[in-house]
């Protein structure tokens, strides 16, 4: 036997499981995308074929089950139409009212009023207070402020004085228009008439109120008299809530004054200043008890003018009193 047989049967040998191998390893690729066996018939079959549906479903298993159905999307609307039966009812929150019928077919009215074009009122008793200092000059002070308007106009009412022994011994009184300058801004313009002790004196005021930045109350009028007389009255307050019923309020008062006016105590420059603190408890926003001290003087010339009428420049008061509002 020659010895190029055996080499001879085992390249055959070899060529035939390499044959089988590549065989094996063709059918698994195909399997893998859901294909049938690599043929040239089914690959000139596939080559002629129309092209899929792009909205068709794809193969559903690698096991090759049949593709599902493609969507129909003949019958969607995306938007506008006809709202579906079981949509949500736009009037379900209104109870059934309807603009311009039922109960809001009023005649003459176009639409609804919004809250900003009511009109509305209240009246504010910043301070109610009985004031108590020593040698008996106990008093009674009283500061109001009412309004009638709406969120952008308003006529206003400042009322504040002090009684003394059954007597009025000064009161300020002031009616204004308040018109909204921004959101928590309002600038006014109006009259003011003192009354007490001495003649009583009329102005021409104006000023700004509102609340500042870190929720500082303020207001700053000033005044323009006959004869020449001018006028400044500066007021802050804070209030500090040490809960949500116990508020700790200071507050600071300045008046200033252009010339003298000894037939009222007033000497020019600044007049009368005070600074106190007042503890109150709301029962409600509305009802609120309160305890306080305060500081109170005369300054300058105006200090010069009391004295020389007996008075006393200078006193601290303890006060006890009310604030509400409705």
């Amino acid at each position: 036997m020659s010895k190029a047989l055996p080499i001879r049967a085992l390249a055959i040998a070899a060529l035939t499981l390499m044959s089988v191998a590549a065989q094996a390893q063709a059918q698994s690729d195909h399997s893998a995308h859901g294909q049938p066996s690599s043929t040239s018939a089914a690959s000139t079959e596939t080559a002629t074929a129309p092209a899929a549906d792009p909205h068709a479903g794809h193969a559903a298993s690698a096991s090759g089950a049949e593709a599902a159905p493609a969507m129909d999307h003949g019958s969607m609307k995306m938007q506008g139409g006809s709202a579906p039966a079981d949509a949500r009812d736009p009037h379900g929150y209104s109870n059934g009212l309807k603009l311009g019928s039922g109960d809001y077919a009023v005649p003459g009215v176009a639409r609804l009023t919004l809250a900003d074009e009511h009109t509305f009122a209240s009246l504010r008793g910043e301070t109610l207070e009985r004031r108590f200092s020593r040698k008996g000059e106990d008093s009674t002070a009283y500061d109001f402020q009412a309004w009638y308007g709406n969120a952008y106009n308003k006529a206003v009412l400042k009322a504040e004085g002090n009684l003394a022994k059954g007597k009025l011994e000064e009161s300020r009184t002031e009616l204004l228009w308040s018109r909204a300058v921004s959101t928590y801004w309002d600038t006014q313009l109006g009259l003011r008439l003192d009354n007490g002790v001495g003649p009583s004196r009329q102005w021409l005021a104006f000023g700004v109120q509102g609340l500042a930045p870190y929720w500082f109350e303020l207001e700053a009028t000033g005044y323009v008299g006959s004869g020449g007389r001018t006028a400044l009255r500066l007021n802050a307050s804070y209030e500090l809530l040490l809960t949500q019923r116990l508020i700790l309020e200071p507050r600071a008062e300045l008046q200033f004054y252009g010339k003298d006016d000894p037939e009222r105590h007033i000497g020019r420059g600044l007049a009368e200043a005070s600074a106190g603190l007042r503890l109150r408890y709301e029962f409600s926003r509305q009802f609120a008890p309160y305890i306080g001290v305060e500081r109170a003087g005369s300054f300058g010339r105006t200090a010069d003018l009391v004295r020389a009428d007996g008075g006393r420049t200078q006193q601290t008061r303890w006060v006890a009193g009310v604030r509400f509002w409705f």
